[in-house]
């Protein structure tokens, strides 16, 4: 059976199960992998929560804990239908930049912690020598990330364009 767009929606479906296998793999819950995937891979990018339950063969109530964990992740957002009440989820080609963006922003946090034990515990004591290395780690990831998300959004307009 084949989609409007001529895709055969077996093979498409066979995408969906695989990537969100992918996801799960990396630590990912299943069902937002899950409807994280069937959104990635719909044309417009985006799906009603009858349309996710359709197409995934889910309760309206896991596409609601599935929306609700992507969108505290930055993987998704809401939207209302215009002219409507009913919502879509939308799934955009910057997904990836946004989600890394927001953990820079949990890095910083945990800098923030991680210096207040080093204080708390002594930079001379083993643990507190611990804690400095892991704060010493991610403030070198969170440089690293910097550097790179410039590099991404430099790559990206040479290769796509300003459009998302």
């Amino acid at each position: 059976m084949t989609d409007e767009a001529g895709r055969d929606q077996e093979a498409v479906s066979k995408f969906v199960e695989s990537f969100a296998a992918q996801l799960v793999e990396a630590g990912m819950q299943r069902m937002p992998a899950r409807v994280f995937a069937a959104l990635l891979s719909s044309d417009d990018g985006a799906m009603t929560s009858i349309e996710l339950g359709e197409q995934l063969r889910i309760s309206p109530a896991a596409v609601s804990g599935a929306v609700r964990y992507l969108a505290q992740t930055h993987m998704v957002s809401r939207e209302r239908e215009p002219g409507s009440r009913r919502e879509r989820y939308v799934v955009h080609g910057d997904q990836w930049y946004e989600a890394l963006t927001n953990r820079e922003a949990l890095i910083k946090r945990w800098e923030g912690a991680l210096r207040e034990g080093v204080s708390s515990l002594g930079a001379d004591t083993p643990a507190g020598r611990r804690m400095a290395e892991t704060l010493a780690f991610f403030e070198f990831v969170e440089g690293e990330v910097s550097a790179m998300m410039e590099r991404w959004r430099v790559h990206r307009e040479t290769r796509f364009g300003g459009a998302a």
